[in-house]
Order: structure tokens, then C-alpha cells, then sequence
């Protein structure tokens, strides 16, 4: 009993501490149940979970984002904000219960032993790992380890009758935030950022460095399905867009004091034609750069309302390892507008939203999205109409396309068929590829994906229980030849290349190149 009420009685005063409250009655009472519990309950009870139990019940009263996180996901789930992991480098597909190495990440430890692309882990410490039934996770936790610990793999390699032994010195292995950046055409440049972590801005500058030595004079930039992360990561990239002085952000809560972010003199891009890509799955450090970009009229915002995620987080660690993230304060755009969308019908409608938008028809006609006026606002320079109340309504709007997508083609992809096809044609065709196809280019603009192939799609999710339906295939085929063109790319070069091929079907990026190519369009949609 003594040890459950201190280790309540410690969280309760780790959270006290950092709330700058004192513990009440209704706090006394509960660790009274606490101990009451532990003292005379019939049979023993597990303590930990107990506490663990407790701590998400509460946390689930108060809104959608307050969450608590146990020792053991404490590092996982901060990767890919921090930018890095330690472990080996290489990229893994399980093909028949056949551990795979898809592609070796530059640089990394598993690169520079020699570990090649269509190579076969057998062994990993002298543990046979081939032909069991092993797991993702099984292989992560084997693979990864501290920095300067070794790890010994036995690969087989087509051509080499015998295993071949590396032995591999773990290291930081890192996490990238941006995609893709390539010039569109002479003019346009694009980059395509995936979350704001540590590194996101020290990546946008490199890439943004790159693209400007090839000319670029207007920017794209893609935060469609960006989830967020660090508020100073948006902060710092909005701060690239914006002339000094100006607002970015200003957070506020009932126990945290208002504070602001200000632009500086030091952004690389104040000038030029600016175009931003957002969707219902850019939320937070995302929303954050679309608001005021959009507020100051500094660029465009182009495709579907955004989540609506306006709550901060505090990262508070608890003595055991495991931390709180405390939502504390909500953040507000230049314009002052809330962006969060309403929560007061609890956690499962909140998380239902994007399907409500779906089933009222929000993704396919902007007619459907309705704002009161109370919600009205102005932006700072042209006083054009915006809105709050609910993420970032874009000043262009994209609607779901419906015309490619169906249910045969989502569950093969969703079940891994597609993946699972191209591994083993990759596999297989490696070398001729990579002596046909010198550079991306080439490949871009020769390779085509053969009827052989989506008959090997059709086969293998026959056998996996997925009937093959005639009319949703040939509604889909465009669409799965493009993906199945892209994962090729992807497994021989980078993502940047796979969203190179894929985005000739983005409709929100089509739009933009649009407007930028069209003399004065961009001044008119901002005027």
C-alpha cells in the first residue's frame, strides 16, 4: 500500500508542482481509494497499471490531446520529432517470412560495411531469423541499440554461396522531415515536409539553399498530411516567410501567461510567390504556418480545411521515466483567430470529425462547409474574409477526388499487396534496372509498369482473401500503376523520387503550378 500512495502521491506532485496547484480534497480522496484498495482489497492488485489507469481516465476528461506515455513508448514516440534513432540504417520488408533489406540509408552504419539493397538477414547475434514468424517490432528491437554497441548479421546474397558476417556499429540514424524538394520547372521550387521536429527547419534550409541555386524564384510548399510537432519548429519556418516585426503566433492559457513569436529580419523567402498545400491531416505546427502566411497575406493556402488541432502540449516528465503532455495553452493565429475545432462532445466524436466531414460532403463541395459570423475575421494587409472555429479554410479549395479511389484498390494497399508485389519484382530486377535506368530521368521518363505485374497484384490478393472486382480495378488502374511506378522508384533511389512520380496526380499541387504559370493569377486570387 505504502509504495502505491507514493507513487501517486509523486505524480500528483510532479503535476501540482509544474500546475502551480495545491492538492485538494478531491485529490486527497483519491489516493484515500488508493490505499484503501491496496490495503483490503480480496486479491492483489497490479499497483503500476492501477496508477497508469487512473492517470489516462483523468487525462481523458480533460481534452483530445492531454495524453499520458509510459516509460517504454517515452523514445519511440518522440523519434520522429528529435530527428534521429540509433540503430543500423537500412530499410526492412518481412517477404515470406524473409527479412529483406529494401533500400540502405546513405551514410549510415549498415551502408558503410557494405550492406546492399536485396540482401537476406539470416541471422542477427547468432539468432536464426529466417523462415520464423517474426515481427516488424521482433526486428526493430534487435536491430536498434545504443550508440557504439555492435551488432553481428548474416546475410545470404545472390550470386555468393556462403553467408557473408558484418559486424555493425550502431549510431544515430537520422529522421527526416522533408520528402521531397526538386524544381518543378525553371522557375518552381517544391518542397514537401512531413512533421516539425529538432531538424525540420535546418532541412528546409538545405533544401531550400539547393533549389534557389537552381533558379527558384516561387516556392511550393506541401504540408498536406503533416501532423505538426515542435511549436518552435513553426514558428522558426513561418519566421522564413514573414517581414520582421510581424506576428506568428501567440499562445494563451488560464494558468500560462500570453506569449508571442515574432518575426524576425532573417527569413530567406520574405519575397516571391508563395503557395502552401494543406488537407484535413495538416494539423497544429502545421496550421500554425498555413494561419499566418494566410492572415498576412503573404501567400496562398490551397487545398481542404485543415484539422483543426489549436491546443498546445507541455512535455512533463515523471519520476518513473514516463511523461505527461499536458495540453496548457491554445494557440491563436495573427488575426487572432482559435483555430481548434469543438471538443465539449467528448473524445469519440471528436475523433470522428474528418468522417462527418466526409459523410456531409465537405471533402467533395465547399458549399457544404458553413462558418458563422461570429468566426469572421480579416486578414491584416488586403482584409480579405477568413474564418475560425475549426482549422484553416484555404483560399483555394481542392475536393476529395472519388473517381480513382475504391475499395479494391484501398484494401490491396492497406494489406501490403501492392508493397509486397514490387519487393519482389524489385528484388528480382535490381540490377537490370539500375543498368537500364542510369539516372531518375531516364526512369521517369521510359519506365512503364507492364501488364504481367497488375496480374501478379490480381493473383496475390486472390490468395489473400481479396476478390478481384472488374469495374473498381479498372476505375483504380491508373491510380495503382502510378503507385507501383512510384515504390519502384522509391526501393532504387529516395521518397524523393517517389513523390516525384506520385505528384503528377496531386490536384492540389497541379492547381498551384497552374495559377504560378498563369500571368497574373496569383496577384488576382490574392487581391
Amino acid at each position: 500500500m505504502k509504495k502505491l500512495f507514493l507513487i501517486f502521491l509523486t505524480f500528483v506532485h510532479v503535476f501540482s508542482t509544474s500546475a502551480q496547484l495545491r492538492i485538494n480534497s478531491e485529490l486527497l480522496k483519491l489516493n484515500n481509494v488508493f490505499s484503501v484498495i491496496s490495503s483490503l482489497y480480496v486479491d492483489s492488485v497490479d499497483e503500476k497499471k492501477l496508477v497508469e489507469t487512473a492517470i489516462m481516465a483523468t487525462l481523458k476528461e480533460l481534452d483530445p490531446h492531454s495524453s499520458y506515455i509510459s516509460k517504454d513508448e517515452v523514445e519511440r514516440v518522440n523519434e520522429p520529432l528529435e530527428g534521429s534513432f540509433e540503430g543500423v540504417g537500412i530499410q526492412f520488408q518481412i517477404l515470406e517470412d524473409t527479412l529483406l533489406v529494401v533500400q540502405t540509408i546513405s551514410g549510415t552504419p549498415a551502408e558503410k560495411v557494405g550492406v546492399m539493397p536485396g540482401d537476406r538477414i539470416i541471422y542477427i547475434d547468432n539468432e536464426l531469423v529466417a523462415g520464423k514468424k517474426i515481427q516488424n517490432s521482433d526486428v526493430m528491437k534487435r536491430l536498434r541499440g545504443p550508440k557504439g554497441s555492435e551488432v553481428e548479421v548474416k546475410i545470404a546474397r545472390r550470386g555468393i554461396p556462403q553467408l557473408m558476417l558484418f559486424k555493425i556499429i550502431r549510431d544515430k540514424i537520422p529522421v527526416n522531415s522533408v520528402d521531397a524538394s526538386y524544381m518543378i520547372d525553371h522557375e518552381t521550387g517544391y518542397i514537401r515536409i512531413n512533421n516539425f521536429g529538432s531538424k525540420t527547419v535546418e532541412e528546409y534550409k538545405a533544401a531550400f539553399s539547393n533549389l534557389k541555386k537552381a533558379g527558384m524564384k516561387n516556392l511550393i510548399l506541401s504540408l498536406q498530411g503533416n501532423g505538426g510537432g515542435y511549436l518552435n519548429a513553426a514558428i522558426e519556418l513561418a519566421d522564413e516567410f514573414l517581414g520582421r516585426g510581424q506576428l506568428i503566433v501567440y499562445t494563451e492559457g488560464l494558468r500560462q501567461p500570453r506569449s508571442t513569436a515574432i518575426a524576425t529580419a532573417i527569413g530567406g523567402f520574405e519575397q516571391g510567390k508563395l503557395i502552401v498545400l494543406v488537407d484535413e491531416f495538416s494539423a497544429s505546427a502545421s496550421e500554425i504556418v498555413s494561419g499566418a502566411v494566410q492572415d498576412w497575406d503573404r501567400g496562398i493556402i490551397i487545398g481542404r480545411r485543415t484539422f483543426g488541432k489549436g491546443l498546445v502540449q507541455r512535455q512533463i516528465p515523471l519520476t518513473d521515466g514516463s511523461m505527461l503532455r499536458l495540453t496548457t495553452s491554445r494557440y491563436y493565429t495573427p488575426t487572432g483567430r482559435s483555430i481548434q475545432k469543438p471538443y465539449k462532445d467528448g473524445v469519440e466524436k471528436y475523433h470522428k470529425d474528418l468522417i462527418n466531414r466526409y459523410n456531409h460532403g465537405e471533402m467533395q463541395n465547399v458549399d457544404s462547409i458553413h462558418f458563422p459570423d461570429s468566426l469572421r475575421y480579416q486578414t491584416n494587409i488586403l482584409k480579405r474574409t477568413v474564418y475560425g472555429g475549426g482549422g484553416i479554410m484555404p483560399d483555394i479549395f481542392i475536393p476529395f477526388d472519388t473517381t480513382r479511389y475504391t475499395d479494391y484498390q484501398r484494401k490491396i494497399v492497406a494489406q501490403g499487396i501492392v508493397n509486397k508485389v514490387i519487393v519482389q519484382f524489385s528484388d528480382k530486377n535490381r540490377d537490370q534496372l539500375k543498368k537500364k535506368y542510369k539516372d531518375f530521368e531516364k526512369y521517369y521518363r521510359e519506365f512503364t509498369i507492364d501488364a504481367a505485374l497488375l496480374e501478379q497484384i490480381k493473383e496475390m490478393a486472390e490468395k489473400e482473401g481479396i476478390p478481384y472486382d472488374d469495374e473498381q480495378f479498372k476505375k483504380s488502374e491508373n491510380l495503382i500503376t502510378l503507385q507501383l511506378k512510384a515504390i519502384v522508384a522509391r526501393d532504387m533511389w529516395s521518397m524523393n523520387e517517389y513523390y516525384r512520380i506520385m505528384d503528377a496526380e496531386n490536384e492540389a499541387l497541379q492547381r498551384a503550378i497552374r495559377i504560378l504559370n498563369t500571368p497574373g493569377e496569383y496577384e488576382k486570387i490574392l487581391n
